[in-house]
């Protein structure tokens, strides 16, 4: 099973809808966002691509401050939003989402610590903007990357449940 993988799409609509485009083309059977979409038009245009082919996820991030418009956008495409941290299964795989905790190196340091936990088969986060595709103890970490471009170069992921692989693609035309 595929899954896409975005986050931190800070509002950059065309970035969000080349997102769904790959996605769709790679034929994911779940979306996920790890949040910081910002407003609502940026889930709109994510879900009006994917909505219907894939099942979507998402967490919150701290820069999306219109929860209760983002809410409603997911439940019209019936889908919700989570609080992170918050755990998830899907093809039989237990998925830790969150976006982040204070600053990038905070950040990283506490999803290490949870991936070495053993919990989780993969612990998936943002807010760094710096993609990451890693094995740390015996969970995948992944960081899909600066999804709406705006500190480094964008990038989204797929995602193997089976394999649990991860890759890195580009945003960019």
């Amino acid at each position: 099973m595929l899954v896409g993988v975005i986050s931190d799409t800070h509002d950059n609509l065309a970035l969000a809808r080349r997102a769904g485009e790959i996605f769709a083309r790679e034929r994911v059977e779940a979306v996920i966002h790890l949040g910081d979409y910002v407003a609502p038009f940026t889930l709109a245009e994510l879900l009006g691509v994917v909505g219907g082919k894939a099942v979507f996820y998402g967490v919150f991030g701290n820069n999306d401050g219109e929860r209760l418009g983002l809410s409603r956008v997911a439940g019209g495409f019936g889908a919700s939003l989570l609080d992170p941290p918050a755990t998830v299964s899907i093809g039989g795989r237990r998925l830790l989402l969150l976006h982040g905790f204070g600053s990038p190196e905070n950040t990283v340091e506490l999803v290490d610590a949870l991936a070495s936990s053993g919990r989780w088969d993969a612990v998936l986060y943002g807010h760094t903007h710096k993609a990451r595709v890693e094995r740390v103890g015996g969970s995948l970490v992944l960081n899909p990357g600066d999804g709406g471009g705006s500190l480094e170069k964008p990038s989204a992921a797929i995602l193997d449940l089976e394999s649990m692989e991860a890759r890195l693609v580009s945003l960019e035309g």
